[in-house]
């Protein structure tokens, strides 16, 4: 018709509402290399760590944990010392060449690691067996822990270091 508006509903453009919402947003978890040669302990830390919310890289050897940290964004190493191909300290040196600020815990039976260990900049040693809900506040305070701290503890400066000896049962 002459004269007559155009309805303005056809000018509209409508959107469903599916197309209207945000997608969520996906929550980074925290991944974690895990360096044990025992498979039990491998599967079993694991099990409690993926239940905590973290994101697993498993290892059974030094070799695999490189290549590992190589090909992926790790947030926190948690590394056996007795593996078999590459030990413990050979994989911890040539990952902090690569990761200077990388966290990492230190697990191990070995004796008379601590003095190694606190010389070396790791930010924990704990002996096995493990103390699991000191190894999980361990892992959390050391994911929020500020670069400067692990650069002092690198350069042998005063920083916190955590240590936990191993758990023996109690004798009644």
């Amino acid at each position: 018709m002459p004269g007559s508006k155009p309805e303005r509903s056809q000018d509209r453009v409508r959107f469903s509402r599916r197309d209207s919402v945000l997608p969520p947003f996906k929550i980074m978890r925290p991944k974690i290399l895990l360096v044990d040669d025992d498979p039990a302990i491998r599967e079993m830390l694991g099990r409690i760590l993926t239940e905590e919310g973290y994101v697993i890289l498993p290892a059974a050897n030094g070799q695999e944990a490189l290549e590992l940290a190589a090909a992926s964004d790790v947030d926190l190493l948690l590394l056996d010392l007795n593996l078999p191909v590459k030990n413990g300290w050979e994989t911890f040196e040539q990952i902090t060449t690569e990761h200077r600020l990388l966290p990492i815990i230190v697990i191990t039976a070995l004796p008379n690691q601590l003095f190694p260990a606190l010389a070396a900049g790791v930010g924990a040693l704990m002996e096995k067996p493990l103390d699991f809900p000191k190894l999980l506040q361990t892992i959390r305070a050391l994911l929020k822990e500020p670069a400067e701290t692990r650069l002092a503890r690198i350069a042998g400066r005063p920083a916190e270091f955590h240590y936990t000896p191993a758990q023996h049962p109690k004798k009644p």
